[in-house]
This record gives C-alpha cells, structure tokens and sequence, in this order.
C-alpha cells in the first residue's frame, strides 16, 4: 500500500499563480496551504481547490512558516512545495514511486528549472538547483532560519529524484528586485545578530566574485543574454547584502540618523 503524500505551501497574496501549482499537485492524498495574511483571493482559490487551508500572519521567517503548515498535515510524507513552483508529470510519477516503496531514513531531493526573464536556465548555477522536499513527516523538520530555510535532516541519505520542479523565480523583474531585496535585508539583520562583520573591501571582494562564479565558474554565458544579465543581479544581491550587513556593523540606519 503507497504512503499517503501530504503536499504543504506557504502563501501570501498569490492569487495569480496558485491555480497552476494546485492543479499540478492535484493528485496528492492532501493539500495543506498555510496563508500568511492574504488580501486578495488566494484563500478561497485555494478553499474551492480542496486544499486544506489555515491562516497564520505571525510571520517569523520561512523555515518557522513552513514548520507550521507542516504541522497541520497527516500524510506519512511531505512534499514542500511554494505557490510559484509546479510539479511536472515526470517528477509526479517519481514522486509516486517513491511513496510506494520509500527509504523513511532518506530524504529526497528535487530538481528545480528556474524562470528568469522568460528562459528557464540551464547554467548560471540555477540548474539542476537540488531542493531537498520530499521527506518522512514524523521524522524531519524545518529549522528556524528567517531566510533560506532547510530541512533539519543531519546525516540522513540523500536521494535525487527524477523529473523537474518548475520554478517561476522572475516573472516580473520589479517584483523579483524588491524580494531579492528583502532577502538581502534578512540576511544581513540574521548575520549582524550572529555578530558577523564585513568591511569594505569584503563587500567589493564578495559583489565580483558573485559575478564571475555566475559568469564563468557556472557558465551563465552559456544562457545568452539571460545569463549575463542573471550576473549582474547576483552581484547586486551580494552587493545588497553586504552593504546592509556594514550599515547595521556602524549603526547607520534610518532609526538612529532621527
């Protein structure tokens, strides 16, 4: 008998997308949608689908957010998927082999295509891009990172899996720019806590060797413009970060210039 397959999300104001990752995932014995305080039609798109939806707008990060939409699921595995994110038919068969004859002591990993200006990458360090989201339930859980959460799973098996998660990172470049952005600032505030520094010539360091990793250690020349211009945006996202991370080092913020 196959294990039961509980399919979890995230959500925030993500009407316009969450048609298309529901109906990917249709199949799955449960869809577990935890919103975190929508003001447009993303509850009731995702009500009519059949997911089981609940609302929590204290947000703390990702990885607390996505540990308590787990919490409210019963299948025997967990699929973490985001709202613009879609499972392929290919990696929905794989999915289902698995859930037949699973390794509870392995996690499995996935391969994601993402979506940058209208190319889905095949360098730049954006493929196969190896998420790990498929998981015994009792078993793992998320950690407390604000921002690039991950599974806490020391010293468990790996387990790649076949077929592609398509990822819709960049559909509009505005809207990619402001989340890079927040992002950044999470990062920086999670690192300044820690009592991380950086100095000048480290933000420099670290915007062009950003650059030139994605450029030619990763072959985003090879993605045409895309790849050049997806250079450009990982120097500014190191650059970003970076910078918040000096400002908060010095105390210069808005708060303490008034």
């Amino acid at each position: 008998m196959s294990n039961r397959l509980s399919v979890v999300m995230i959500a925030k104001n993500a009407a316009d997308i969450l048609p298309e990752c529901l109906a990917s995932v249709a199949w799955a014995d449960e869809v577990v949608v935890l919103d975190a305080g929508s003001v447009d039609a993303t509850v009731e798109i995702a009500r009519l689908s059949g997911a089981k939806v609940f609302t929590n707008a204290d947000w703390q990060g990702y990885g607390i957010q996505r540990q308590r939409a787990q919490d409210y699921a019963s299948g025997d595995y967990i699929l973490m998927i985001d709202t613009d994110e879609r499972v392929t038919p290919e990696l929905a068969a794989s999915l289902k082999t698995v859930l037949a004859n699973p390794q509870p002591e392995a996690v499995y990993s996935i391969a994601r295509r993402n979506l940058f200006l209208g190319r889905f990458m095949r360098h730049s360090g954006w493929y196969p891009d190896r998420v790990t989201r498929l998981y015994a339930r009792e078993r793992y859980r998320y950690n407390d990172n604000q921002v690039h959460e991950s599974l806490a799973a020391p010293g468990a098996k790996v387990i790649p899996l076949a077929g592609d998660l398509l990822h819709l990172t960049c559909r509009d470049f505005a809207s990619f720019q402001r989340k890079q952005m927040n992002y950044a600032t999470a990062w920086a505030q999670e690192r300044h806590q820690l009592g991380k520094k950086v100095s000048l010539t480290g933000i420099f360091s670290h915007t062009l060797g950003a650059f030139c990793k994605t450029l030619l250690l990763r072959a985003g020349f090879l993605d045409g413009k895309q790849g050049w211009l997806l250079a450009v945006v990982n120097a500014q996202y190191t650059f970003n970060k970076y910078t918040e991370l000096w400002a908060l080092n010095h105390g210069y913020t808005e708060k303490n210039q008034l």
